[in-house]
């Protein structure tokens, strides 16, 4: 095929010797099947700003830090520059997650090289080497839903303990090879430890799973992996090996009525010596 303009500079390069043909087009790139040497591996050719669906947002960027002190104050301001830095940083936050990710043993495409906005990758295949299906292609039966549930549960956690949330998971972010799911698309992936929104995005890419995998194994509707896995992180204990239940009771103290009228009593004496001290300061 015809090279597209933005792999171009990939092949003078070296970096590409080939490309074979367009994999698919979806709402922040488009991804290609590419030569490199004897490898056949994918391309993924981040959309700009103003041509994605998919709009950036401070719940996901959040906790993301900036060495460049001049890039930061830019990014704030909203400049023309800043923007660049912007989608430049969202751009690398799936290149620095998939590295880390692969490094902690998470079934995701291993990652090969970034340049000039192009990500360089595995090709994920099936059985006979052609592109691997996405989840929501697939038709499951009970047995293999339940299977592929406990697969995703466990890269999740496997996930969390690497510092990383997906943020956007579900059975369109999620390919199927020879050996079970492999988890894609991680631009919006979260720094669990710096994000207050951590825990939320936790639970809603469980719930995804469960609601997916639901509509063939019914009991899987029933489970509670989100807050189990979330409450085994804060504590310290959660490691890739972690026995889940997919169960969470959540045990709340009975409130003391006493104790609550005493916080507020003592809140309304502290009002009332401020009060009695800025009225004394005024009048001398």
């Amino acid at each position: 095929m015809k090279t597209p303009k933005r792999l171009e500079p990939l092949i003078q390069d070296g970096f590409i010797d080939e490309v074979i043909r367009q994999l698919m087009s979806g709402k922040e790139a488009s991804v290609y099947v590419v030569r490199c040497g004897e490898d056949i591996r994918c391309a993924k050719v981040y959309k700009e700003a103003n041509k994605r669906s998919f709009r950036q947002s401070t719940d996901y960027t959040e906790g993301r830090k900036e060495k460049n002190s001049r890039r930061a104050r830019a990014m704030a301001k909203g400049s023309r520059y800043g923007r660049k830095a912007q989608e430049e940083s969202w751009q690398n936050a799936e290149v620095d997650a998939l590295y880390r990710l692969a490094a902690a043993g998470v079934r995701v495409p291993k990652p090969y090289n970034f340049h000039e906005g192009v990500l360089l990758m595995d090709l994920v295949t099936d059985d006979h080497g052609n592109a691997a299906p996405r989840l929501n292609d697939l038709a499951l039966t009970v047995e293999l839903s339940r299977e592929y549930h406990r697969m995703l549960v466990s890269q999740v956690v496997r996930m969390l303990c690497a510092g990383i949330i997906h943020g956007d998971l579900s059975e369109y972010n999620v390919l199927v090879d020879s050996t079970g799911p492999v988890i894609i698309d991680l631009p919006q992936a979260i720094d669990a430890a710096a994000n207050n929104q951590a825990c939320i995005m936790l639970l809603r890419d469980v719930e995804n799973l469960a609601i997916y995998f639901g509509q063939f194994a019914p009991e899987l509707l029933a489970t509670n992996y989100g807050m189990e896995i979330w409450s085994l992180y804060q504590s310290g204990q959660l490691h890739p090996k972690s026995v889940l239940t997919g169960y969470f009771e959540c045990i709340e103290k009975p409130v003391s009525i006493q104790g609550v009228l005493r916080e507020i009593n003592d809140t309304l004496k502290e009002e009332e010596a401020r009060k009695l001290y800025r009225s004394l300061h005024a009048h001398q």
